[in-house]
């Protein structure tokens, strides 16, 4: 990232970055295992699901994308991969032309994380390039010409934003992006101009729901010019009590002062959600246990469930096993079924377009397949 707006370049200590580059990996590739953010091996992953930079990026020879005419769009989205495909140093890299995609396609992308639903919903040239291992991609023609993310498991801005940084450079030394010298990088929506930075980081917040604090956490928060978010982003509902903290505002901020706000904000949410975990065992350890086994137990006998009731389960189920309520399931399997259960996911996995009540029943017996203990004979 060009220093000419910005002091803060990297922290210190972070682990160095392999790009990578085209390659013949496919989406049903993706779909049966878990990107490296889902992982819950980052720091504080029992309440912080992942870490997560965005950079809304435009170039200085084209209007922004609601202005750019469709032959603008496409010379956008045709620049960009050609820029991207000359870095030698990025490898194995899965770019994707979202306008020739369905919607079930699109849909997996954004069930995870890895487009948002804006682009996905869009019409015209739009296109995403994604590293294999989910740990960034880079959306093509979204609000802006272009928006850089990163993802990390658990609480790890330090290394999102090294990451962040590292790939923003390699691209603005081949692109030249709209910038004015006393507003920073120009963006679409002026609450982005200046950085372009969007930091934001998901937490899993079940114990703040059950004692009814989350309300007045969230009203701390505003206070201080933190948003917080459902599971999606910026429009889409709190589900499976999920949250996505971020920085509202870019203009007249550096980096560092926007890492840093919410770097410091997450841990007294934690601290916040760990005396409420602490407050239920301590007060109604039974009740927590009951209601914990409840929802297990739902999950691996239903016949059909939902989405929405699989999320509201498997939250009580995954703060049973951070409180060692549950022994026998590891926190990657379930969060790894918080997405694999999710409408698109359950259909590339099956292979085949699900109605609603197909795609319940499958959901259910996917469902038991990875909760269920096997007996001495494997079945």
């Amino acid at each position: 990232m060009s220093s000419r707006f910005l002091s803060l370049k990297s922290f210190s200590g972070a682990p160095q970055i392999r790009f990578l580059k085209k390659t013949t990996v496919k989406l049903e590739d993706l779909a049966g295992k878990c990107g490296e953010w889902l992982r819950g091996s980052g720091p504080e992953s029992d309440i912080v699901i992942s870490s997560r930079i965005r950079l809304a990026r435009n170039l200085a020879e084209f209007p922004f994308v609601r202005r750019a005419s469709t032959e603008e769009r496409t010379q956008i989205a045709k620049m960009v991969q050609a820029k991207i495909e000359s870095i030698d140093s990025w490898e194995n890299l899965l770019y994707l032309d979202l306008g020739r995609m369905d919607e079930i396609d699109r849909q997996f992308l954004v069930e995870r994380q890895l487009v948002s639903r804006e682009i996905a919903e869009a019409e015209g040239d739009r296109s995403v390039a994604i590293d294999q291992n989910e740990r960034f991609s880079v959306m093509v023609n979204e609000e802006d010409h272009l928006r850089i993310q990163v993802m990390c498991s658990g609480l790890d801005l330090q290394s999102a934003w090294t990451r962040i940084d590292e790939i923003d450079d390699q691209l603005e030394k081949r692109l030249t992006y709209a910038y004015h010298d006393s507003l920073g990088y120009l963006t679409a929506c002026p609450t982005n101009v200046g950085t372009g930075l969007r930091v934001s980081v998901m937490l899993h917040l079940p114990a703040l729901v059950i004692t009814r604090e989350i309300e007045k956490v969230f009203r701390s928060l505003q206070k201080i010019n933190v948003a917080v978010r459902g599971l999606y982003g910026e429009g889409s509902q709190f589900m499976g009590d999920f949250y996505q903290v971020s920085n509202q505002i870019t203009l007249g901020r550096a980096e560092s002062e926007l890492v840093s706000t919410v770097r410091e904000v997450v841990p007294r949410i934690i601290e916040y959600e760990r005396r409420a975990r602490e407050f239920l065992v301590n007060e109604s350890e039974q009740d927590l246990h009951d209601d914990v086994s409840r929802a297990y137990g739902i999950l691996c006998t239903a016949k059909k469930i939902s989405s929405e009731e699989t999320l509201h389960y498997l939250s009580k189920v995954r703060m049973g096993v951070n409180l060692g309520l549950i022994r026998s399931i590891a926190i990657e399997t379930i969060n790894k079924l918080f997405v694999h259960t999710q409408p698109a996911h359950l259909q590339k996995l099956r292979g085949q377009s699900l109605s609603v009540a197909d795609r319940n029943i499958e959901r259910a017996s996917y469902l038991q397949s990875h909760l269920v203990p096997k007996d001495k004979n494997g079945t």
